[in-house]
């Protein structure tokens, strides 16, 4: 019976089972009644922690308020390109002699950021490669003759000018363009042509020219690869903003005694392998190839480092019609209008020593044509000749120099750049013009809408009531991102603002200026290529 009993229920549960796969359907589980006691396991990947936080209750926190956000219609900044080129060569501005201690160096250094900062410049465009030498430390080439009076010398006691310059114009805000003579091997200022010199040390790639001068052959591949790493090895190891070629390049014709540059057999090594272009193309097409080659390296490094180049002012006797004098298409053998329309370079100052008028060499009407073959945009400042003379017609000259390329470029392209810092320094008339008159106020140098840029962020403002005053400090999440600050303040419906430097980021505000009430303070980043960041705002209450 009980067999009997026990067949049947084994039957009953088989039936059962066929049934409830057969519909598919989960009957529901007694947990009431049963004795089996299940144990859960939770995977391994996830962490302890997670598994308690997942057991405890948690109740709905209360969602902040948002601030409201402060719109304000701020003022439009100035934007102008204000340069001046320090040459270290032969000491003509910086060091002033080639024996002063580190400590002299540096103060001069110093004075003279000073200057330009205190005269609302906002670029210097400082020379560190003179003459296939280093005013930095350089695996590739010697330490300068005009730095430390022996050529391959470093200063004592050591520090990297480079560095330091480099760092000095930063805190104040300063843009800085290292300026490299890409051929010149040696200057006959430099001292003797020692074993450490380039020309000793690259002679397949160097002649010597009958004034004394040793000068890189442009044309060959040795000269071009050299010249590159150096070029690189700076944009690579610095902080620079800007890479800056002057206008020697093919040398003058009186360097070499009024005769033709010596690269025969150069030339003649071209024409053995084919190469059907005339001598002047030849140089020519060398020089282009090499421009293009510095603007791409440099663009592929750090695309925020600019390219710069101020060749001759006259690209070929009338070019505009009317102009006179020499031609660095067909002497320097430099096609400098191919470069600015090809678009090789960030910004392009043609040096415009010229006054303007007469017409034969008239600084306007070569800026104008400049301007006229600048298809793509770039930036176009004029080197102009501060140091030229002396005397109040003089300087009004230049006065109406800055005030012409302001009406004759479009905006956001305006500026110069002055030759040299020596014309500003030893003549106070030219810069107390200059300060009461175009440079006035402070301004930021133009953006390069062709360069890009990584947007900056909002910064934080907080505002704190101290008696008459209100303490003002901000920050910004990518502090290393920014070059300037601007700060805006609102009196009586009225804004004024103000060009900060980087490491300033509090400023004690007077609640009151000019019997008006402090109505709006705002602030906002000015990254290294001068584009304004989204601006924080808050009301005075």
């Amino acid at each position: 019976m009980k067999r009997s009993l026990l067949f049947l229920a084994a039957a009953l549960f088989v039936l059962s089972s066929c049934s409830s796969k057969k519909n598919k359907k989960q009957e529901p589980v007694n947990t009431t009644t049963t004795n089996v006691e299940i144990v859960k396991k939770d995977p391994p990947s996830v962490p302890k922690r997670e598994r308690v936080k997942n057991t405890i209750e948690t109740k709905e926190q209360p969602v902040a308020e948002k601030k409201k956000e402060i719109v304000v219609d701020l003022p439009v900044l100035p934007r102008e390109f204000r340069a001046a080129w320090v040459a270290s060569v032969a000491n003509i501005n910086w060091p002033s002699k080639n024996n002063l201690s580190t400590a002299e160096q540096q103060q001069e250094a110093i004075g003279i950021l000073d200057f330009l900062k205190n005269n609302n410049f906002n670029a210097v465009v400082f020379q560190v490669r003179p003459s296939a030498d280093a005013f930095y430390k350089s695996d590739l080439e010697p330490w300068s003759y005009f730095l430390t009076g022996t050529e391959g010398q470093a200063p004592s006691p050591y520090y990297d000018p480079l560095d330091f310059w480099v760092e000095q114009a930063h805190k104040r805000g300063i843009e800085l363009h290292v300026w490299l003579n890409p051929y010149r091997a040696h200057h006959t200022a430099g001292g003797a042509v020692t074993s450490a010199s380039m020309a000793r040390k690259m002679p397949e790639s160097v002649v010597k020219l009958k004034q004394g001068y040793y000068w890189f052959d442009p044309s060959k591949k040795s000269t071009q690869d050299h010249a590159a790493r150096v070029v690189m090895d700076i944009v690579k190891r610095y902080d620079i903003d800007g890479v800056h070629f002057d206008d020697y390049f093919y040398p003058y014709a009186e360097y070499n005694g009024g005769q033709d540059f010596p690269d025969s057999d150069s030339y003649n090594e071209y024409k053995r392998n084919g190469g059907d272009l005339s001598r002047g193309d030849f140089r020519r097409n060398s020089v282009n190839t090499f421009i293009e080659r510095i603007y791409k390296d440099i663009k592929k490094e750090k695309n925020f480092v600019k390219f710069g180049i101020s060749p001759f002012g006259i690209w070929k006797p009338g070019y505009p019609s009317g102009i006179q004098g020499s031609s660095q298409y067909d002497m320097l053998y430099a096609d400098a209008k191919l470069w600015l329309n090809k678009g090789w370079i960030d910004y392009f100052a043609p040096q415009l020593y010229w006054p303007i008028q007469p017409a034969k060499q008239s600084y306007t009407a070569l800026l104008k044509w400049w301007e006229s073959e600048n298809t793509l945009g770039r930036h176009l400042w004029p080197g102009i000749n501060t140091v030229g003379r002396r005397g109040p017609e003089y300087v009004q000259e230049i006065v109406n120099q800055v005030e012409a390329a302001r009406t004759l470029l479009p905006d956001n392209r305006e500026g110069v750049i002055h030759w040299s810092l020596a014309g500003l320094t030893k003549n106070p008339a030219m810069t107390q013009a200059l300060v009461n008159g175009p440079y006035q106020v402070k301004a930021l140098v133009p953006t390069s809408p062709w360069l890009n840029a990584n947007p900056l962020l909002k910064p934080t403002l907080l505002l704190t009531p101290q008696g008459g005053n209100i303490f003002a400090k901000w920050q910004h999440q990518q502090i290393d991102q920014v070059s300037k600050w601007v700060l805006y303040l609102n009196y009586g419906g009225v804004w004024q603002y103000e060009i900060l430097d980087p490491g300033v980021t509090s400023k004690d505000i007077p609640t009151t200026l000019n019997n008006k009430k402090l109505q709006y303070v705002a602030v906002k980043a000015v990254d290294r290529l001068s584009n304004e960041g989204p601006y924080v705002a808050e009301k005075i209450k």
